[in-house]
This record gives structure tokens, sequence and C-alpha cells, in this order.
């Protein structure tokens, strides 16, 4: 498939950590990109740097996916523009950690904007440009908290839950078209979550586990492009989550309170 045919690959969240890496992953490869974030200098300094070196046309819109109609104009730009997307990265997200009752509702809120409804409705909205292609592909980006209860993150450890949820009930409603459908959930990852959190007691013991950005996207570039339905990169992850099933979850959430406790 030469360069003008590829199909473009929309990404959200993509001038830092994960969605910067898969960026580079699939420019690498010859894709073009449309990139989705807040910072407009991040994803302009982003994008002339892919173009120089790969060659690509990669295209940005800066905008707050966790206000109204985000979506919505996301997907008008890309009507716009006739835009021939082949891929959707649901990479944009971020945790609020500390006691449910005593932090910012609307900090909760907004959280629950981005981490689910943004990927519910770009999903909803995209799925018709997605099956023009022959063969199409939905990366949603979850986390190893999808598989536990996690207290001081309990809103977060819920988002990702969903979105391990649903992204499995979409992939079996659409096994049957050109689209397929991808959950990477990855442990710890360098990318300055932690801090962005409130984590920073937390952030310092997770650098002895964190997996590099750029390792962590080429796994889930290789995963979405093997069409495999849920996948959790790192063999210390796997473990944690297998005993998340098999251990009693009283005994997982008093751990997981005393690794994230105020």
């Amino acid at each position: 498939m030469s360069e003008k045919t590829k199909p473009y690959a929309l990404i959200t969240g993509a001038s830092k950590g994960i969605g910067k890496s898969i960026a580079y992953e699939l420019a690498k490869q010859g894709y073009p990109l449309l990139l989705v974030a807040r910072s407009e200098e991040d994803l302009k300094t982003l994008s002339d740097d892919l173009q120089v070196k790969y060659g690509i046309d990669a295209s940005v819109l800066p905008i707050d996916l966790s206000t109204n109609d985000a979506s919505l104009k996301v997907t008008n730009w890309i009507k716009e523009n006739n835009y021939p997307v082949g891929f959707l990265i649901n990479n944009a997200g971020y945790g609020v950690w500390g006691d449910f009752s005593q932090s910012s509702l609307s900090d909760q809120l907004g959280m629950m904007q981005l981490n689910m409804n943004v990927v519910v409705e770009l999903s909803h909205l995209l799925v018709p440009i997605l099956s023009q292609q022959k063969q199409a592909y939905i990366l949603n980006i979850s986390s190893t908290a999808a598989y536990q209860a996690v207290p001081t993150l309990a809103v977060y450890s819920a988002t990702k839950a969903f979105v391990l949820s649903f992204t499995r009930a979409l992939r079996f409603e659409l096994a049957q078209t050109s689209i397929s459908v991808t959950c990477f959930s990855p442990g710890p990852v360098d990318t300055g979550f932690a801090e962005r959190a409130g984590l920073n007691a937390f952030s310092k013991m997770a650098e002895k586990f964190n997996m590099q950005p750029d390792e962590v996207a080429k796994m889930a570039v290789k995963a979405m492009f093997n069409k495999k339905s849920e996948v959790i990169p790192g063999f210390t992850n796997i473990i944690s989550v297998y005993a998340n099933r098999i251990l009693p979850k009283a005994f997982i959430e008093k751990t997981a309170a005393g690794i994230y406790k105020i």
C-alpha cells in the first residue's frame, strides 16, 4: 500500500506519553496522522518533527476533548477535510487521586467524560467512516487498573474497567465487519501520569516498574495490527492481573489501598 493510499490514524492525547509514541510508531510505517490534544504548541512541534523525519502528513486539531461537543467537532473536522480515517486510537485520559468524598466532583466528572464518554462518542461517530476502509482498527487504551477496584483511585479504575468492557463488547458486535477492535491495558508507564494525578509518593516507587512509552507503543500497535482482543504488556503486569482474578477481592483492595495510600 503506497503512502498516498494509506488511511489516516486519529490519535487522541497525541501530544505526550503513549499517544505521542504511537504517533511515531505509525509514522515510521508511513501512515498519515490526525493528532488531537489540548496543547497547540506541543501538537505543532510533534507534527513538524514527524513530517520532516517520515514525510507523512500529520494534521493537528488542538481541542479539549472533555468539553461539550468536542467529539462532534473532531468528527466534523475529519468530514470537512475528507480525511480517509482507518484508525481510531482512543488514548486520551487522566487520573484523579484521593479519597472520593474529599475530591473535587467536577474533576471526577471531567475525568469520566474524557476516559469514558469520549471513547464512546468517537467510536460511535467514526464507525461509519472507518467502515469505508477494507480494513480498519479501533485501539482503546485502558489500564491494569481496569481489573480491580483501587481505593483512592476509585473513579479512575472504574473508568478503565468501563473501557475494557465496552471494547470487548464492541469487538464482538463488529466481528463481521472490516473493523477490528483492541483493548490495550498497560501498567505503570513513564509518562508523568502519577505526578499529574497527584501521586507524587507513588511515582518514586513506580519508577522501578515503569515501562517506557516507546516500548509500550510498539506493543500496542503490534497488538492492534494482529487484531488481538485484549492485551496486557509486561510479565509483571500479567501476573498482577492474574492474581486479581484468583485472590479474594477484599485482599486485593486492601493491598491496593496500602500502595496508593494518602
